[in-house]
C-alpha cells in the first residue's frame, strides 16, 4: 500500500519530457515489454530443438498465442547496448553518455559499444515517447542502460551490515529510480542498477524476482483508465545461477537491504522443485531459474485478467541477446527469436521469418500504441504492417556492432570485420601481463576461475583481454576463425559459420558486395571504423 500511495504521488508531480511524439485518435493498448537476461536457446519451448525441455507454461501460452518472430536479430549482443537499442530504436554507437564520448579520442575515433552505451535524460526513448502519447509509463527490474550519474559503486566484498555502506546502497537506489523518471518513466519500483553482482555489497547479491514482480503488479492495480507502457526487465537467467542466489534466496533481500516480509505474488519458492518433478524435468538451477521467471510472467497475466486490461493488451517477450556467441555478430548471438501476444492474435500468424531486428522495437511499439513520431529519429522501422498481416518490403539485410567488431547479414551471407585501435596493437608483453592479471583477479573477486592465463593471446572482439572477457570467451573456443580479421559465412550451408570463406577465390565478388553493405550502413552511423570510415 505505502508504494501505491508514493507512486500516485509520483503521478501527480512528475513533469512531462518533451518530444514529437503525439497520440493518434484510437484505440491504445497497454504494452509490457518483458526482457530476459541471457536466455540459451534450449530455454525456448517453441523452437523444435527445445520442445518440452523446460516448465515455461506462460511464456509456452504467449508463443501458442501469439506471433513468434523466427527472423528476430540483435544488433549489439551484451546486455546494455541491446537495451539501448530496445529503448531507443537506435543503434548504440549512437550513445552520446560520457563513457563512450570520453573514449573516443583515445580510440582514435572508434566508437567501442559494449558495456558503456547508455541513455541520458531527457534522450528520446519508449518512456517518453510513451508518455508524450498519453500513456503513464512504469519500469521495474534491472537497469543496466539507463544513465545513473549519482552512482557512487560499492564493492561486492563491502559489509553489508556497515551503516556507511548501507546509506550509499540506498542513496544508489534512490538515484537509478530518479534516473528513469527523468528519463520519462512515471513509476519506478523493484529496481536493480545493474547484475546482482555488481549491485552492491555480496550479502545482498542475489536475484530477487518476487520483490521486482510485487512492483510491476502494483503498477499495473495502479493505472486506472489511461493506457500503460510497463519495461519488465528481469536479472535472470543470467548469473549468479545457484540456488542459494538465485529461485532459492531469501526473498526478503533486496537492493535496499532486507524488507521485514517477503512478497507474495508469486508462488512460493518451495514448490518449484516439486512442479519440476511432476512435470518429469530434472531439478536444477537451470530449470528452477527459468521456473522462477516463468512465474512472474504469469503474474503479470493474472493482474492484467483481475484489473480488466487482459484483452486490451500487447506483451512483446524478447531475450537480450543469443547466449552462445555472446559478444559478437556471430549468428549464435544475433538470431534471436522474440514473441508478440495478443488475446486477439495478429493476422501475421503463429510464425513469422521476415528479418527484423531489436531497433525495430521501438517504432514497432509506438505504431501499436498509435502514437505518431518522426520516422527519420530511428534506425529501426516498424514491423507492426506484418504483425497485421500486411505485405511490405522485405528487409535487404541487418546491421550488428559489438566491442571492436561491425558486422552485415544480406541474403545468405554474413560478413564480419574486426578492426582495433593502434594502441592496441603497440601494447607490450609487460602491458598485455598487467591487463591480464587484473581482470582475473576481478573475475576471482566473484567466485570465477580464470579463462585464460597466457597474456600472448589475441584479445577479444569486445574486451582488450588477452584471450577475451568473460562474456565472450565462449565464442572463442566455438568459433574456429574467431581470431581472423575479417570472415565471410555462407549460412545457408553453414549456419553455424564454421567455415570462413573471406579467402575463398569463388567468394570474392560476394566479399566486395558485403563490404560495400556494411559501409552503406556505417556511413551514417558516427565513429571511425578501420579502412571502412
Amino acid at each position: 500500500m505505502t508504494r501505491f500511495i508514493m507512486w500516485c504521488l509520483v503521478l501527480l508531480n512528475y513533469m512531462t519530457v518533451g518530444c514529437t511524439t503525439q497520440a493518434k485518435d484510437k484505440e491504445q493498448p497497454n504494452i509490457i515489454f518483458f526482457i530476459a537476461d541471457d536466455m540459451t536457446r534450449d530455454m525456448f519451448n517453441f523452437l523444435p530443438e527445445s520442445k518440452g525441455k523446460n516448465l515455461t507454461p506462460n511464456l509456452d501460452k504467449l508463443a501458442n498465442e501469439g506471433t513468434i518472430m523466427m527472423g528476430q536479430h540483435v544488433s549489439a549482443t551484451v546486455c546494455t547496448p541491446s537495451r539501448f537499442n530496445v529503448l531507443t530504436g537506435k543503434y548504440a554507437s549512437r550513445a552520446n553518455n560520457p563513457k563512450v564520448l570520453n573514449q573516443i579520442k583515445k580510440n582514435e575515433g572508434q566508437r567501442i559499444v559494449e558495456w558503456n552505451t547508455h541513455i541520458m535524460p531527457g534522450e528520446p526513448n519508449l518512456a517518453n515517447l510513451l508518455k508524450k502519447a498519453g500513456y503513464t509509463t512504469g519500469a521495474v527490474g534491472k537497469n543496466h542502460v539507463y544513465e545513473v550519474a549519482e552512482w557512487e559503486g560499492i564493492p561486492l566484498t563491502a559489509d553489508a551490515n556497515d551503516p556507511e555502506v548501507m546509506k550509499q546502497q540506498v542513496a544508489n537506489y534512490y538515484a537509478t529510480q530518479a534516473a528513469y523518471k527523468q528519463c520519462g518513466y512515471d513509476y519506478a519500483d523493484g529496481l536493480f542498477y545493474e547484475n546482482p553482482d555488481f549491485n552492491g555489497p555480496r550479502a545482498l547479491a542475489v536475484h530477487n524476482l518476487d520483490w521486482s514482480t510485487e512492483a510491476a503488479v502494483n503498477f499495473i492495480e495502479g493505472t486506472d483508465k489511461k493506457p500503460f507502457f510497463l519495461y519488465f526487465a528481469t536479472t535472470l537467467p543470467h548469473g549468479p545461477l545457484k540456488a542459494e542466489r538465485a529461485w532459492n534466496a531469501d526473498r526478503t533481500i533486496t537492493p535496499l537491504g532486507k524488507i521485514d516480509k517477503a512478497p507474495e505474488v508469486l508462488p512460493h519458492q518451495s514448490t518449484i522443485p516439486t512442479r519440476l518433478e511432476k512435470a518429469g524435468l530434472p531439478v536444477n538451477d537451470r530449470k528452477a531459474n527459468l521456473l522462477w521467471m516463468d512465474d512472474a510472467l504469469g503474474a503479470l497475466i493474472k493482474s492484467l485478467k483481475e484489473n480488466g486490461q487482459y484483452e486490451n493488451t500487447i506483451i512483446f517477450f524478447f531475450n537480450d541477446h543469443g547466449q552462445f556467441a555472446k559478444g559478437t555478430v556471430y549468428q549464435g548471438a544475433t538470431a534471436n527469436p522474440s514473441v508478440v501476444w495478443s488475446h486477439k492474435g495478429f493476422k501475421a500468424g503463429h510464425t513469422n521469418n521476415n528479418l527484423v531486428s531489436n531497433v525495430d522495437f521501438a517504432p514497432t511499439i509506438l505504431d501499436l500504441a498509435n502514437a505518431t513520431y518522426n520516422d527519420e529519429s530511428f534506425d529501426g522501422r516498424s514491423f507492426a504492417p506484418i504483425l497485421n498481416g500486411e505485405k511490405v518490403k522485405k528487409r535487404e539485410s541487418l546491421y550488428f556492432e559489438i566491442g571492436h567488431s561491425r558486422g552485415v547479414r544480406k541474403g545468405n551471407y554474413k560478413y564480419l570485420a574486426v578492426r582495433y585501435p593502434q594502441w592496441v596493437d603497440k601494447l607490450s608483453a609487460d602491458e598485455r601481463e598487467e591487463i591480464l592479471e587484473a581482470y582475473n583477479k576481478k573475475l576471482a573477486i566473484r567466485g570465477k576461475g580464470p579463462n585464460n592465463t597466457d597474456a600472448t593471446k589475441p584479445f577479444g572482439h569486445v574486451q582488450i583481454v588477452p584471450g577475451g572477457g568473460d562474456a565472450e570467451f565462449p565464442a572463442t573456443q566455438r568459433y574456429p576463425d574467431y581470431t581472423a580479421l575479417d570472415q565471410l559465412y555462407d549460412l545457408k550451408n553453414d549456419p553455424h559459420e564454421q567455415n570462413n570463406l573471406f579467402n575463398h577465390p569463388d567468394y570474392q565478388e560476394v566479399v566486395k558486395e558485403m563490404k560495400a553493405e556494411l559501409l552503406k550502413h556505417m556511413e551514417s552511423i558516427p565513429g571511425s571504423f578501420g579502412e571502412f570510415k
